[in-house]
This record gives C-alpha cells, sequence and structure tokens, in this order.
C-alpha cells in the first residue's frame, strides 16, 4: 500500500473525511477533495484540494494536478453526494438536474478521468458510495433516490467492463449513518414541501430523519469499510454496513409493492403521533 495513491471527494466531513483518514492509516498517499478547504487533515498529511463535481474544469485540473505529482491514481472513491429531498411535484428540475449532476455524473466523469491512469498500470480500485436508497424508493425522496439507482446501474455495468483491464468497482450502501446528511436532507424538504398539500407527510418524514441521525452508526464505522473495500485483495462486489443496514435493504425487496406503499404511508402519516405517545411514556416514567 506504500505506493498507492487515493483520491475521495466529499472529504470535509462525516464518511469521507473518516475514509480519508482509514486510508493514510493503511499507508496510502490521500487525495482528500471537497468544495471547501479540509486545513484538519491536511494537519494530518494528507493532500488536500477543492473540487466542484459540477465543473468539468475543476475536475480535470484535479485529475491532472495528482498525475503530475503522483504519475498515477490507484483507488478512487466517488463518496460526494447530497439529497435534495421534497415532492416530485415541488422540487424544481434545476435543482433535480444539480443532483443528478454531483450524484452522478460528476462521479461518473471524474471516473472517465482516473480510468485511463488505472488501466496504463493494470490496477486500479474504484469506490462509489451508494445508499440504501438505491435499492428502494420513498415519497418526498425521489429524485435522491433516483441518482442512487442510477448509481447502482452505472456501477454494475462499469465493473463488467473495466475488470479484464485489472480494475475493480465496488459499492457501498451504508445504513443510517450519523453525518450532517439527515439534518441537511430534512432541511431541504422542510424548504421544498413543508408547505400546501404535502406539508403533513413532509414534517412527518423531517422528524424520522432527525430520528434516523440520532441513532445512526458513526461515520468512522463506514470510512472504515471504505478504506477496506478500497484496499483488499479480494473485494466483495457490494458491502451493506451501518444501522439497519440488511434489514432495510431485504424488506422492500421482499413485501408486494403495496405493502411497502402501506408501511411508508403509516411512517409519514403517523411518525409524529408516535413520537409524542412516546415522549408522553417516557415523561410518565420520569
Amino acid at each position: 500500500m506504500t505506493s498507492s495513491v487515493a483520491l475521495i471527494t466529499g472529504a470535509s466531513s462525516g464518511i469521507g473525511y473518516q475514509a480519508a483518514l482509514a486510508l493514510q492509516a493503511k499507508g496510502a498517499t490521500v487525495y482528500a477533495a471537497a468544495r471547501r478547504a479540509i486545513p484538519t487533515l491536511a494537519e494530518r498529511g494528507i493532500h488536500t484540494l477543492t473540487l466542484d463535481l459540477a465543473d468539468e474544469g475543476s475536475l480535470a485540473s484535479a485529475v491532472e494536478r495528482i498525475l503530475d505529482r503522483e504519475g498515477h491514481i490507484d483507488i478512487l472513491v466517488n463518496n460526494a453526494g447530497y439529497g435534495a429531498y421534497g415532492a416530485i411535484e415541488e422540487v424544481s428540475i434545476a435543482e433535480a438536474r444539480h443532483q443528478f449532476e454531483v450524484n452522478v455524473f460528476g462521479a461518473m466523469r471524474l471516473t472517465q478521468l482516473v480510468l485511463p491512469s488505472m488501466i496504463a498500470r493494470g490496477h486500479g480500485r474504484i469506490v462509489n458510495m451508494s445508499s440504501l436508497g438505491g435499492r428502494f424508493a420513498m415519497a418526498l425522496g425521489g429524485w435522491y433516490h433516483a441518482t442512487k439507482y442510477a448509481l447502482e446501474a452505472l456501477t454494475d455495468a462499469l465493473r463488467q467492463e473495466v475488470k479484464p483491464f485489472g480494475v475493480d468497482v465496488v459499492l457501498i450502501e451504508p445504513g443510517l449513518v450519523h453525518t450532517d446528511w439527515p439534518r441537511i436532507a430534512a432541511s431541504s424538504l422542510k424548504a421544498t414541501s413543508g408547505f400546501g398539500r404535502y406539508a403533513h407527510i413532509a414534517e412527518n418524514f423531517a422528524l424520522a430523519l432527525d430520528f434516523a441521525g440520532r441513532i445512526a452508526t458513526e461515520p468512522n464505522v463506514i470510512g472504515a469499510l471504505v478504506a477496506h473495500a478500497a484496499t483488499t485483495a479480494r473485494p466483495r462486489t457490494r458491502y451493506r454496513k451501518g444501522f439497519g443496514a440488511v434489514p432495510l435493504a431485504f424488506i422492500p425487496q421482499h413485501l408486494p409493492d403495496r405493502a411497502f406503499d402501506w408501511a411508508v404511508k403509516l411512517l409519514l402519516n403517523h411518525f409524529g403521533d408516535l413520537v409524542n405517545l412516546v415522549r408522553s411514556d417516557i415523561d410518565e416514567l420520569v
């Protein structure tokens, strides 16, 4: 691992930040990219660079800079992404396009730029950060789910295409992770669909996102998984880890569609009532 060079996106916090540290601990030369500076990683000896996944020039410049300095890139971790939640009717097409630009097209363009270096050396590893949201879809998250569905499909196709050239492609499907993601998703949800016809279910979903963030797995657990997937000799095609990762992937695929729809309807219409009920019980016990 001492000669491996890794590029990871979305490294300013959360999973990306922890994955950068975990890869460094395994001996990789790590380039941590984000839209803003990451001084805490730089202080630890990790190379940092600013990167805008929606900007072709930024992507090309970042890859060129690393190749000029190191001569090769062995590991690419496409971790950056975000969730703009809201009803499909109410999320603007401009916002939907931008979410695809960051979550899908930016990651795939970066992959296109990095692959020639990997193929020329006859080995490489690409790790794509998906989500359980790439295995099923729920109301108010349609555009986000669509980006993750797309990333899953592209990852499967890419894995088959580049394996003959010595490049492995791995997908990570985290469960609930304790990062800023739930807060950001809830904020966009309330801003987009917190008023009007979807307001009631948006309020309940925002509560559910907040609750999920409180019980979630710490990001260093997934960061360590990313480092393992990036460096192990025989990686799996998919890894699932984190709170609820296995059941949340299993249940939607084995429930009839109408049964799953009913469960989502129950969640989005009554989660707030459930929270209040639990609070009342706790208050009585106290």
